[in-house]
């Protein structure tokens, strides 16, 4: 039976570090919320819109594609943080938890990207099948005897 997509775990995981970062990004002042704050919830954000997208999509290739988006955008909220932290806009505890939670995600992350392209290895491939070949769809002679004389009297 298929999985619904709320009940993704990596879904949940990626929802609960969006929402965090959302609860802290909320308590900044004006200027830090539109520097800083806008770009780490967009790229927190992300992470799970991602996800949710490579699940709506049918082939293998174009689930792997919008989890590896997915990953890009976990990548980029980790690098915002620490960006928070070095800025003091972010306690210590707090950053170290996100950065925890996203090595996590990541790895949850790493292993549904793995188990995507087992799946897309396992699919059946279309295949042409070829044309019969035999002397029974063609003429025994491709060439007569007039047609090779011909041949043979062309200039080199």
């Amino acid at each position: 039976m298929a999985m619904a997509l709320e009940e993704l775990e990596v879904l949940k995981t990626a929802e609960e570090i969006a929402d965090s970062i959302w609860s802290a990004v909320s308590k900044w002042n004006a200027f830090e919320k539109e520097t800083v704050g806008s770009q780490i919830s967009r790229a927190a954000d992300s992470i799970g819109a991602n996800i949710a997208e490579a699940y709506g999509r049918y082939h293998f290739l174009d689930r792997s594609k919008f989890l590896y988006y997915a990953r890009g955008s976990l990548f980029e909220t980790k690098y915002w943080v620490n960006r928070a932290l070095v800025r003091n806009l972010m306690e210590p505890p707090i950053a170290g938890d996100l950065s925890a939670n996203l090595t996590q995600l990541a790895r949850q992350l790493n292993a549904l990207i793995g188990i995507t392209r087992a799946q897309g290895k396992k699919a059946k491939t279309i295949k042409e099948v070829p044309p019969p070949y035999g002397s029974d769809i063609a003429p025994d002679m491709l060439f007569d005897d007039s047609d090779l004389a011909y041949l043979s009297h062309l200039p080199d």
